[in-house]
């Protein structure tokens, strides 16, 4: 979709009084990318730079500290950083880290060891009774190495009776593969990477898996997570079933048909896993925007604060500035504070709003998970989740991408708030990759509270994935126009006044553990 002409920018955020600075967003993204912000890591000395800064603005904007007294809420977590010495053993085959594999854990252990553990094919890995599918029946991988496919049935045949086709469910994601592979006691998973189905490069899996991730600690230091979480490259994969005997593409085919066994691979695997560990504390920021008659019913503005940091590559290291993912988010978190409380001062909301930047998303939505357990606002509290991951900061466009589909009632907001801006709605061109449960919100969704994903990851720019997403391409630049920033926020602050003075509380629609989960709260 082209992007709009300067003459039409002005027609498409009609229908909404915006009040925005787009110089404080520029200035605002400029120095949370800057290189003196290094990268945004957590637990480092641009945590610290981050989190006073945008505490400060918070402050500066009227706002009230939204953690208790403070605007800063403390996420306990341990920094793991899994050596790159090791070397994984498949059979008579011997993979180097980085290149053909990555290897970390949660487990707060300094090493796990994989000793001649079975390996064992098991399809997509994934046990759903509510599409009649379940790749572990039959089979006990208790201590085994488990190898799989990324993404689902529905996306590898693209059969809308599978699953939900094209587009991605949980069933999916990584994430749902290691903690399903945990319960089914496995030791191991390797997922193997197809760019197609994981929705982004190798080189985004290298880079987000071999240097330092967090974890949020539990009583047994995380002793029931998966031991190993890999993911091996494709050629790799494919020399591994060969030196099992087997074809991959083969055994792939068969994995896409219900009633797939899963298969011994007749080989061991081997590897010593060494981590560093470091227990320390990061911190969401998070600041309040009291409401009136309501006040105790909280509508959630947030984006993640957090980036890669520095990471160390054979050139030396490198900053990974994290411009458009995220200081564009979080610098229009910072801007609709400014703008909705000076709103506020003229005609007060019923509800209150959170503006929330949230820690450590880059390493598995660390600090949303924490602030969606209710420690500060208990879930039941929550009416819905704006969230934003990335914008788009070149001209407006006539159209805003939706996330999902038949979700939540949350979709009508946003439909209707587009068009009062004479834009339309176009769905998710990706589905595939399924984006909706890969930020901050589906914290919250997985605690009943329905939202929305404002995202514009390379939509507007198509050389953004694949050389400046998750790379140090990704900077500020002083000719963004941020015409398309503008308009999403105009957009985001229409939904949000909307919800702030109704006593409405969005539904979510399709039947799901989301909504199961909200009922519990008797919403």
């Amino acid at each position: 979709m082209p992007a709009a002409t300067a003459d039409n920018t002005k027609k498409l955020n009609q229908g909404v009084d915006a009040s925005f600075n787009l110089a404080n967003v520029h200035r605002d993204i400029k120095i949370l990318a800057s290189d003196e912000f290094g990268g945004r890591g957590p637990l480092s000395k641009g945590e610290t730079l981050t989190t006073s800064y945008l505490a400060k603005a918070y402050q500066q904007a009227g706002l009230a500290p939204g953690a208790g007294d403070s605007f800063l809420q403390k996420v306990p977590m341990a920094k793991l950083t899994p050596s790159q010495d090791m070397v994984l053993q498949l059979g008579d085959l011997q993979f180097a880290p980085g290149k053909d594999f990555t290897a970390r854990t949660k487990q707060i252990k300094s090493q796990v060891k994989l000793n001649d553990s079975d390996l064992v094919f098991v399809g997509y890995g994934i046990n759903a009774p509510e599409y009649q599918w379940n790749d572990y029946a039959g089979v006990d991988v208790k201590g085994k190495t488990v190898v799989m496919l990324v993404n689902d049935p529905g996306f590898a045949t693209q059969d809308d009776s599978l699953f939900t086709g094209n587009a991605m469910t949980y069933y999916g994601r990584w994430t749902y593969k290691y903690e399903e592979a945990a319960r089914q006691g496995a030791s191991a998973v390797f997922i193997v990477h197809e760019t197609d189905a994981a929705g982004y490069p190798w080189g985004v899996v290298e880079s987000s898996n071999t240097g330092s991730k967090f974890t949020l600690v539990d009583d047994n230091n995380n002793s029931q997570m998966l031991p190993v979480m890999g993911w091996l490259q494709l050629a790799a994969s494919e020399q591994l079933f060969a030196g099992a005997g087997m074809d991959y593409q083969a055994l792939k085919t068969r994995a896409k048909k219900r009633g797939f066994k899963p298969v011994s691979l007749a080989l061991k695997a081997n590897l010593t896993l060494n981590s560093k560990i470091e227990q320390a504390e990061s911190d969401n920021v998070v600041a309040l925007l009291p409401g009136t008659e309501l006040a105790d019913e909280y509508i959630v503005i947030s984006a993640h604060w957090d980036h890669l940091g520095i990471k160390q590559t054979p050139q030396g290291p490198k900053i990974h500035n994290g411009a458009v993912d995220n200081a564009s988010g979080t610098a229009a978190t910072l801007e609709l504070a400014r703008a909705l409380m000076a709103r506020s001062k003229v005609s007060p909301f019923k509800r209150s709003l959170l503006f929330v930047n949230f820690t450590a998303e880059e390493t598995g939505l660390i600090g949303s998970e924490l602030f969606a357990a209710g420690g500060l606002y208990p879930s039941k509290q929550l009416v819905a989740v704006l969230n934003i991951d990335g914008m788009n900061p070149s001209d407006s466009v006539d159209y805003i991408l939706q996330y999902g589909q038949g979700m939540s009632e949350m979709e009508q907001y946003l439909s209707e708030a587009a068009k009062a801006q004479g834009r339309k709605v176009k769905m998710d061109p990706r589905p595939q990759n399924g984006l909706f449960f890969r930020s901050d919100h589906f914290s919250m969704a997985k605690q009943g509270v329905p939202g929305l994903l404002f995202m514009s990851l390379g939509d507007t720019d198509p050389d953004y994935i694949s050389h400046k997403y998750h790379k140090e391409a990704d900077d500020y630049s002083p000719d963004w126009s941020l015409a398309g920033v503008e308009q999403d926020m105009a957009l985001l602050q229409a939904i949000a006044l909307k919800l702030a003075d109704s006593s409405h509380w969005p539904k979510w629609l399709a039947d799901s553990d989301f909504k199961k989960r909200r009922a519990l709260d008797g919403r």
